[in-house]
């Protein structure tokens, strides 16, 4: 499945509250997903030593799946193309990469 094809599909399953409400939901549903996959990680740092098992691995791929669907959304209620926004990320970090810019800091490197 492409980006595409998941953007189509994804939005078959929203629950629309009007244009507004559904942004206000996508961006906080989006961060409290990112959210679960960081305590997630800061948990098997902690008490495993960063030893991921299969089971913390299903998690993340869950929850992972979450934060790429409300990411989904919110590009869908914007009219972006999640095709577009990540060949585009890609071109940008190729650049990044090709001018010796990957590390610091500032979207404008």
């Amino acid at each position: 499945m492409d980006f595409k094809e998941y953007q189509e599909k994804s939005v078959e399953t929203v629950v629309d509250l009007g244009e507004r409400d559904n942004l206000i939901h996508f961006t906080f549903g989006l961060a409290g997903e990112v959210g679960e996959v960081t305590e997630k990680i800061k948990k098997v740092h902690r008490d495993k030593g960063f030893e991921f098992d299969d089971d913390d691995k299903k998690y993340l791929e869950k929850e992972l799946g979450d934060v790429l669907w409300y990411t989904s959304q919110l590009a869908t209620a914007l009219s972006l193309s999640l095709n577009e926004i990540a060949e585009k990320n890609t071109a940008k970090l190729q650049s990044r990469k090709t001018r010796g810019k990957l590390l610091g800091s500032g979207d404008d490197r």
